[in-house]
């Protein structure tokens, strides 16, 4: 397997494909006030294996379209779906989330998490605006500077892994720019990193090399993954994402 394929390999089975949490998805869906009793038609954009999805489907009255390019995920997701009896509140899409086939006003919530940087956090709120109704929800989670200013390690390394990172007011800005009115923000505390996502993570580190016949492209994804972890842990007041809740402006 080539190195895109290995990483897919180590987070495919993985709950969650990033930092998150189900207390903070319930937590946007009360800043957003989206009436959990309404009927709501709602995509999943970058879904991965459905942490969110699951937890949209258990809470909401929505049919919900799961959206994610890698049908390895959308298998999982599927899977899960059934065991939880939610299966049929979810329909899974595989395609790009540049390439959307909604059709305008479609949609009254777009969720987002962990996600949008695959295009881009002003390109993807600005190409997904079209999709949701007037009044239409956003929430989107987003790799967000939480100070002013930052070691220049850190800053170098997610410089070179996402140049749109950014202070919330900038994102907040970039909302606003685009026909939004922001209505809520939150900051995914530690537990969402470690507890979450990078402890379950490192756990299937050994299986995983294993697994690839201990590698040198499979020590790479392991090397590399680790890397991120340890700047987190050293410069976690810096840095986390945020959670963006906004409203789609007539």
């Amino acid at each position: 397997m080539d190195y895109y394929e290995l990483l897919i390999d180590l987070h495919k089975h993985a709950h969650r494909q990033g930092p998150g949490g189900d207390a903070e998805t319930e937590l946007a869906l009360n800043l957003a006030m989206i009436d959990r009793a309404a009927p709501q038609n709602v995509a999943d954009i970058g879904c991965g294996t459905g942490a969110s999805t699951l937890l949209l489907a258990r809470v909401l009255n929505a049919r919900i379209t799961a959206v994610d390019f890698l049908q390895d995920f959308l298998d999982v997701l599927k899977e899960r779906a059934e065991s939880m009896g939610v299966a049929d509140r979810i329909s899974t899409l595989a395609c790009s989330m540049d390439n959307l086939p909604f059709a305008d006003e479609e949609l009254d919530v777009i969720w987002s998490e962990g996600a949008i940087y695959n295009i881009g956090f002003e390109k993807g709120v600005a190409d997904w605006r079209r999709y949701l109704k007037p009044g239409g929800i956003l929430v989107a989670s987003e790799i967000t500077w939480l100070t002013d200013s930052r070691p220049l390690e850190l800053q170098n390394y997610w410089d070179g892994e996402y140049p749109e990172i950014n202070v919330a007011s900038a994102k907040i800005r970039v909302l606003e720019k685009h026909g939004y009115s922001p209505i809520g923000y939150l900051v995914l505390p530690e537990h969402c990193w470690l507890d979450q996502y990078y402890r379950p993570m490192q756990a299937r580190f050994e299986d995983y090399l294993n697994r690839n016949g201990d590698s040198e492209e499979a020590r790479a994804v392991v090397a590399a993954e680790q890397r991120e972890i340890d700047l987190y842990e050293t410069y976690k007041a810096h840095v986390s994402y945020g959670v963006y809740v906004a409203k789609k402006l007539r």
